[in-house]
Formats: structure tokens, C-alpha cells, sequence
């Protein structure tokens, strides 16, 4: 998924006021969340820096933990997106 994935985070990156990236996330303990994100920059070890519109605050994504991503227009969110549980 990171191929995919990081193409539309870079997208997002170089033209945050009109993209956000929505996929769904699975964390250290197998949990899966739908998550809205404004990508913010690239980290070492495949992660990403994001302000996540759901818990309205900035977070660490691990690329391989992503699946099903879109782009959305920013212009159609709002925050707190609500977190859907995947």
C-alpha cells in the first residue's frame, strides 16, 4: 500500500488547502478507524506527520498500518470528522 498511498500523501502535501487524505487505519493492538488526515511531512522508518481532522491533533501514521485511501477535497470536511470504526 505504501506506493499508492504515498503518491496521494505527497499530492496532499504540495497542495494542502485543497486535499486530504481519508483511509482506514489499524494500530498497534489491530484496531481499524476510517481517518481523515491533512498530511503535513514524510518521517523516517515509512511514516508520515499528519493533523488528524477526527481526534483534532497532529499524529503519527505508519504507511504499511494504511489501506483504502482516497483523496478528498478539503473544502468538504470539516473538523472533528467523526472516526468510523473499520
Amino acid at each position: 500500500m505504501s506506493g499508492p498511498m504515498l503518491k496521494l500523501l505527497q499530492q496532499s502535501i504540495q497542495d494542502c488547502d485543497h486535499w486530504v487524505v481519508e483511509f482506514d487505519y489499524r494500530d498497534s493492538k489491530g484496531h481499524t478507524t476510517r481517518r481523515v488526515v491533512s498530511p503535513i511531512r514524510m518521517l523516517p522508518g515509512q511514516r508520515f506527520l499528519a493533523l488528524c481532522l477526527c481526534r483534532e491533533a497532529p499524529r503519527q501514521f505508519y504507511l504499511n498500518r494504511c489501506s483504502g485511501a482516497v483523496l478528498r477535497p478539503a473544502c468538504e470536511v470539516m473538523m472533528p470528522m467523526p472516526i468510523g470504526v473499520g
